[in-house]
């Protein structure tokens, strides 16, 4: 990792370490992450978007084991499924048992969770030491932001920090899957 992007993504992890709110490139679009054990974190990222918190939040994880208090109680042939998706754009809604804040699984007993395939996803999350909360970098009802730019324009200086990058290849964000029934619920 070069120099520049390692202080930058030391600055964004103590961000998130300190109930922050940052914005990074994600396979699709910018997005906004913080700590989703923090509900100061989450509720600011909520108003940012001018998002309501019934409606939830997915979680990414830079690997597997960061998601292991949720997969761990699945059925093997579940756990399978999932794991052989990631890291990828396959979102998974699985319960979340009580074992994440209301405010990121809002109304549902299920809770999202995708491990990225965005590298710099993946090592914010690795610095971090677990998931983050990731949500497209827009105000709510507004189209997604492909550009630090858009972002910018969006939220000014009101983010903690800024991870610097390019946003992957895909041209849509990820699906999002029910893992008992495979419902799509965004395609």
């Amino acid at each position: 990792m070069p120099a520049a992007i390692s202080f930058r993504m030391r600055l964004c992890a103590n961000a998130l370490a300190g109930h922050g709110v940052i914005a990074c490139p994600t396979e699709a679009v910018w997005g906004l992450s913080c700590d989703p054990f923090s509900d100061v974190a989450v509720q600011r990222l909520l108003d940012l978007k001018q998002r309501p918190a019934h409606k939830g939040l997915i979680l990414v994880a830079g690997d597997e084991s960061q998601l292991a208090f949720l997969l761990d109680d699945l059925p093997e042939a579940l756990q399978r499924k999932v794991r052989v998706s990631w890291p990828g754009p396959n979102t998974w809604l699985v319960p979340h048992r009580g074992r994440v804040p209301a405010l990121v699984h809002g109304r549902f007993e299920s809770v999202a969770v995708r491990v990225s395939g965005h590298p710099l996803v993946r090592a914010l999350c690795q610095a971090h030491g677990g998931p983050l909360v990731s949500s497209s970098a827009n105000v709510a009802g507004s189209p997604a932001p492909k550009t630090l730019l858009a972002v910018r324009n969006y939220f000014g200086n009101r983010l903690d920090a800024v991870l610097p990058g390019l946003v992957g290849g895909a041209q849509r964000p990820s699906i999002i899957r029910d893992v008992f029934s495979d419902e799509v619920f965004r395609a």
